[in-house]
């Protein structure tokens, strides 16, 4: 079996992406409470009686659903969470009156690598984000690499090192500034999701992964990535037609895109063997 991703949810409303390894089912991010998710997985030949691990980008409501508490007491679950977030996911299990319970199933990590399950490795990179910051992913199984970044502040240099030799690259594009300048959203919102430290534009996010295919391009034994799955884009101010428009542009990124939704899972995605523009090893767009 290969590592694979399925993204149940994406969007402000609740983010949640299953990782399927030879070692077991995990979460990252559980923003949709645990009966959402098994509705979600309806299809996919799993249950949310099969998830193992928890790995928390962040403490954001639309990334930690309270609700899922209780099951991950009761389904001997581990919770992986950002050390200096940990006081809010006390503050959850406190509410309901299960922090004695919950305290067993917690791992905290601060930059140091860990595995949620036998042979899956973790590396997680801080990112800006609101005050807290948020947490990339790099998951490691095998000759399989995964990656996942969602609100990012914006893209640092150092993640494109960071996101090389992924085969599932998994990347937020939340927004089209033009329609976000234009929304009826307060301005105050507006600064904050594009000054820095909210959300990545469309423009920004395709920069980001345009990198990481340059640099691969440039090390024939680097593999390209076989899917390249966008992330938390905005209802109010992004659309399905203008994220591709923007993607379009690299034909190498383009043939792999799959755009996540809020409210619909994506099916299974695996590592597969695509037949190759012209020299498209080479090619640097």
């Amino acid at each position: 079996m290969s590592l694979e991703l399925s993204v149940l949810a994406s969007g402000s409303t609740g983010n949640c992406s299953l990782v399927r390894t030879p070692s077991g089912l995990m979460l990252i991010d559980a923003g949709i409470g645990p009966r959402a998710a098994a509705k979600r997985m309806t299809g996919l030949g799993v249950s949310t009686a099969d998830i193992k691990a928890i790995c928390l980008t962040h403490l954001d409501v639309d990334h930690f659903n309270p609700t899922w508490i209780n099951q991950i007491i009761a389904g001997r679950m581990t919770v992986y969470c950002p050390e200096d977030q940990a006081a809010e996911l006390h503050s959850h299990a406190r509410r309901v009156k299960r922090l004695d319970d919950l305290r067993p199933h917690i791992r905290l990590f601060n930059g140091d690598a860990f595995e949620p399950l036998p042979g899956v490795r973790c590396v997680t990179m801080r990112v800006a984000h609101d005050k807290q910051g948020s947490h990339a992913y790099r998951i490691d199984c095998g000759k399989e690499r995964l990656a996942y970044a969602t609100d990012l502040g914006h893209a640092p240099a150092p993640l494109i090192n960071f996101f090389m030799g992924t085969t599932i690259l998994a990347v937020e594009s939340n927004y089209d500034p033009d329609m976000q300048l234009s929304s009826l959203r307060p301005q105050r919102l507006k600064h904050r999701i594009m000054g820095g430290a909210g959300h990545l534009s469309n423009a920004q996010a395709f920069e980001l992964v345009q990198g990481v295919f340059n640099a691969a391009a440039r090390d024939a034994a680097t593999p390209l990535p076989s899917h390249v799955v966008l992330l938390h884009r905005s209802r109010q101010c992004n659309c399905p037609e203008i994220v591709t428009r923007v993607f379009s542009a690299d034909a190498r990124i383009h043939m792999r895109l799959t755009l996540s939704h809020p409210f619909e899972r994506t099916d299974w995605l695996r590592p597969v063997e695509r037949a190759a523009l012209p020299g498209e090893q080479l090619r640097l767009f």
